[in-house]
C-alpha cells in the first residue's frame, strides 16, 4: 500500500486559504485607533464590532463544518469567502457603530467558512495517521504566516489610503484564495465512520466528559488570543516606553510605538510558526492533554510577568516572542485530540463546537478589553482576567481521557 506523503495538494491549498483569511482577520487591531478617531467612537464601540466578528466566527464554525460534510468542503469555502468579502466591502461604508457591528456578523461567518474548522477537517482526512499531527500543525502555522503579513500590510496601506479602501483591498485578497480550490479534494474516511450518523457521533461526544473539558479548556485560548490581536497594538501604542532614537528598532524603521504594536503582532506570528510545528511534532509522540496543559501554563506565566513589569520596547518584543511560541500551538493538539477521540467523518462539526467555546472566549476578551478600557482607562484588569482563565484551562485538561471509543455499530 502506498504511503500518503506529508505534503499533499489538499494541505498546500488549505494553507493558502488559511493564510489569506488570517492575514485579514489578524489586522483588525491595527484599525482600532484610526476608525475610533475618525468617528469619535469610544474604544468599546469598535471593540464590540471585533467581538461580534469573533462570536459569529464561533457560531458559524459548527454550521460550516456541517455544511461541508453535507454539500461538500469546497462549496462551504466558496460560501465563506463570499460572505467574508461582502462583509468587508460593506464595512468600508459603515459610519455608525451599529452598522459596523452588524456587518461584522458577515465577516465572522466568512472567517468560519475559510478558517480552521473546514480546512483542518480536510487536511486531517487527506493525511495518513503517521503524518496527521504534523499536517494539522502546518495548516495551523499557515494562519501564523497570515498573521505575520496582515498587520504590517494593513499599517503600510493605511499610510497611502484610507481605511475603507484597505478593507476593499482585503476583500479582493479573500476572493483570490478561491483560485486554489481545484486542488482541494480530500479522500473519504473509513467505512465504519461512514456508517455512523452525525447525530450518533455528536451524542457520543456530548455525553463524554472529556469532550466537555476540551470545550471548556479552549475558552481561555480564544480569550487571550482575541484580546491580544484586537488590543495589543493599542496597548503598546499608548503605554509602551519610548523607542530609543538611533537604536536597533529605529535602524530598521520602527520609530513609533504604533509601528511597534503592529510589528508585535507579526512577531507573535513568526514565533508561532516554530511553536505550532513543534506542537505538531510533539503531538505524535506525547500525550496531547499534557502538552495542552503545559502550553496554557506557559501563557499564564508569560502574561503575569509581562503585566507586572514596566512596558518597554524590550519587554514587548520578549513577550511577543514567548507568547508567539505558544499562540496557536493549541490548535493542532486540540483538533488532533478531537479527531483521535471521535474519528474523522464529522471532525469539522465536532471541532466546530469546540471552537465555539474558543470564540465565546474571543468575544469576551475583545469586548471586555474595550469596555474595561473605557471604564478604567487601561487594560490591566482585563489582562489579569486572562491570566486567571489561562490557569483554569491548564488545570481542566489534566483529567481528559485520551483513549478512543470504537464507532457504534450501524
Amino acid at each position: 500500500m502506498t504511503k500518503t506523503p506529508l505534503i499533499t495538494p489538499v494541505l498546500m491549498a488549505g494553507c493558502a486559504v488559511i493564510l489569506l483569511s488570517f492575514a485579514v482577520r489578524a489586522s483588525f487591531g491595527v484599525f482600532q485607533i484610526p476608525i475610533s478617531e475618525e468617528f469619535g467612537w469610544a474604544r468599546a464601540e469598535f471593540s464590540l464590532a471585533i467581538a461580534i466578528q469573533n462570536l459569529f466566527w464561533g457560531i458559524g464554525q459548527p454550521l460550516f463544518g456541517a455544511i461541508a460534510e453535507k454539500i461538500g468542503d469546497r462549496k462551504a469555502i466558496v460560501i465563506g469567502a463570499l460572505l467574508y468579502a461582502t462583509g468587508l466591502v460593506m464595512s468600508a461604508f459603515a459610519t455608525t457603530p451599529f452598522a459596523m457591528q452588524s456587518l461584522e456578523v458577515l465577516v465572522g461567518f466568512g472567517i468560519a467558512g475559510t478558517g480552521f474548522g473546514v480546512i483542518l477537517a480536510m487536511v486531517g482526512r487527506a493525511a495518513s495517521d503517521e503524518h496527521r499531527s504534523m499536517a494539522l500543525a502546518i495548516a495551523t502555522a499557515a494562519g501564523s504566516a497570515g498573521q505575520i503579513v496582515g498587520p504590517p500590510l494593513a499599517e503600510a496601506l493605511l499610510q497611502v489610503m484610507a481605511w475603507p479602501s484597505v478593507f476593499i483591498v482585503f476583500a479582493g485578497l479573500v476572493l483570490a484564495s478561491l483560485f486554489v480550490l481545484p486542488m482541494m479534494r480530500a479522500p473519504a474516511v473509513s467505512r465504519a465512520e461512514l456508517e455512523e450518523s452525525m447525530g450518533t457521533v455528536l451524542i457520543r461526544a456530548f455525553k463524554d466528559p472529556s469532550y466537555g473539558m476540551i470545550f471548556l479548556g479552549f475558552f481561555s485560548c480564544g480569550y487571550q488570543l482575541a484580546f491580544i490581536t484586537a488590543h495589543f497594538p493599542a496597548l503598546v501604542t499608548e503605554t509602551c516606553g519610548p523607542i530609543e532614537p538611533g537604536g536597533l528598532l529605529s535602524s530598521i524603521g520602527i520609530t513609533t510605538t504604533s509601528a511597534l504594536g503592529a510589528v508585535a503582532i507579526s512577531l507573535i506570528g513568526v514565533f508561532n510558526i516554530a511553536g505550532t510545528l513543534t506542537a505538531g511534532w510533539a503531538g505524535k509522540r506525547y500525550s496531547k492533554k499534557y502538552l495542552l496543559a503545559a502550553i496554557y501554563t506557559g501563557r499564564t506565566v508569560a502574561s503575569a510577568v509581562f503585566i507586572s513589569l514596566p512596558i518597554t520596547p524590550v519587554t514587548v518584543l520578549i513577550f511577543s516572542a514567548v507568547m508567539g511560541a505558544l499562540w496557536l500551538a493549541t490548535v493542532p493538539l486540540t483538533s488532533g485530540l478531537v479527531a483521535h477521540l471521535y474519528g474523522l467523518r464529522y471532525m469539522g462539526t465536532l471541532y466546530g463546537f469546540v471552537f465555539l467555546s474558543h470564540q465565546l472566549g474571543s468575544f469576551l476578551g475583545v469586548w471586555l478589553g474595550g469596555a474595561l478600557y473605557d471604564a478604567t482607562g487601561g487594560y490591566t484588569l482585563v489582562w489579569w482576567i486572562g491570566v486567571a482563565v489561562g490557569a483554569f484551562s491548564a488545570l481542566i485538561h489534566l483529567p481528559i481521557r485520551e483513549d478512543r471509543a470504537a464507532p457504534a455499530a450501524a
